[in-house]
């Protein structure tokens, strides 16, 4: 009997595994692909102030910190740089809506600027002149997503975490006083459970009988050829349909808010052709040296929300023992803090910052046999 199992292998189950695995507990965590390759790992790893919601920016200060000081918590170090970043306005309604956008997140204590556009240039040299206001945060930066899994395999085993992966969950049942989850022909009998499967949480909720809604969106990331250093710094776009990175190797990452087709249901992505080359001539039009570059790849990311877009993080309603922690925007990011905050409250202590309590959609309509 474990005291408690995760299910969902990215970011935030497996820092809430750690914490609870830390603080004394037997913990199994089970993934359907191998640890962090959904989300958690086809992402920029994008570790930017001014693209989090202003009601999560002190949960991203935090988890921040936590990518920082990833060596001394995950025993590796996982690509964290910080470039400094700038978000850009290209017309006069773009820049009002950018400085009541920045407004709201630097009075939610991000260290974030309005900057003139040739202070932008001045920032960033391979701009294109065509903005006309930006604003700067100075920490923003990034880590390398596809460290991501090896860092957490290796902290999770090292702490005695039972990690099961390419183990699909497709059951959970009530056992006494406890739950026992199905993945297959095992069953792993828990004390506790933790719903950490992102755009795959939804069944699970339903076999448990809260009534949640969790709506699957799919978003585009590009990447291209290695080429000469073309920008210093994170880049993004007033109204969020920007977001450019270029590592150390070379490669420069694409991506921002443009949709995808994603199944959940299925497992199939797939890309819109029309919606990429939206985003190319954006990225281009942004920093012209682009357009001597090519794509190489480009590829879905699934994320998760519900209704007002803000998480769930916390018990399930009407329910014992049962928790979850998902729909986290921007969850690259808080993504550490956010588990540390699940598993002190599962621990029995007070977590450091409120939680996004699930509750707030309503009690569960039966409970789980």
């Amino acid at each position: 009997m474990y005291d408690a199992a995760v299910i969902g292998g990215g970011i935030l189950g497996c820092a809430t595994a750690l914490h609870l695995a830390r603080g004394g507990m037997k913990v199994v965590i089970a993934e359907r692909d191998s640890l962090c390759r959904q989300a958690s790992g086809v992402n920029a790893g994008t570790h930017s102030m001014q693209m989090k919601r202003a009601a999560l920016i002190p949960y991203a200060l935090k988890g921040w910190e936590m990518w920082r000081d990833a060596p001394q918590w995950l025993g590796m170090e996982v690509g964290f740089r910080t470039t400094g970043g700038l978000t850009l306005a290209f017309t006069e309604d773009e820049a009002e809506a950018l400085k009541t956008r920045m407004g709201r997140r630097i009075d939610a204590g991000a260290p974030i600027e309005m900057v003139t556009a040739e202070r932008a240039r001045a920032i960033e040299p391979g701009l294109s002149d065509t903005a006309v206001l930006a604003s700067y945060c100075p920490i923003d930066g990034f880590a390398n997503a596809a460290l991501t899994g090896l860092a957490m395999r290796r902290a999770l085993l090292e702490d005695g975490v039972d990690v099961r992966e390419r183990s699909a969950v497709d059951g959970i049942e009530r056992d006494g006083g406890g739950f026992v989850v199905r993945a297959g022909e095992t069953r792993l009998a828990a004390r506790r459970v933790v719903l950490a499967a992102g755009v795959w949480a939804g069944p699970m909720l339903a076999w448990l009988g809260v009534p949640i809604d969790i709506v699957c969106g799919a978003r585009h990331v590009a990447v291209t050829e290695r080429t000469r250093p073309i920008m210093r710094t994170i880049l993004g776009e007033a109204t969020g349909k920007l977001s450019i990175i270029q590592p150390g190797n070379g490669t420069v990452l694409i991506g921002g808010g443009w949709p995808a087709v994603g199944s959940p249901k299925h497992g199939s992505m797939t890309v819109i052709p029309k919606n990429l080359v939206g985003n190319f001539q954006l990225a281009c039009a942004t920093v012209p040296a682009l357009t001597r570059t090519r794509v190489v790849r480009a590829w879905p990311g699934l994320d998760a929300n519900v209704a007002d877009h803000l998480p769930l993080v916390g018990a399930l309603p009407g329910l014992d023992d049962a928790f979850i922690i998902g729909c986290v925007r921007g969850g690259y990011t808080t993504g550490p803090y956010m588990g540390r905050l699940l598993g002190e409250l599962i621990l029995g202590r007070e977590p450091e910052m409120a939680l996004f309590d699930p509750g707030r959609f309503g009690q569960a309509s039966h409970a789980v046999h």
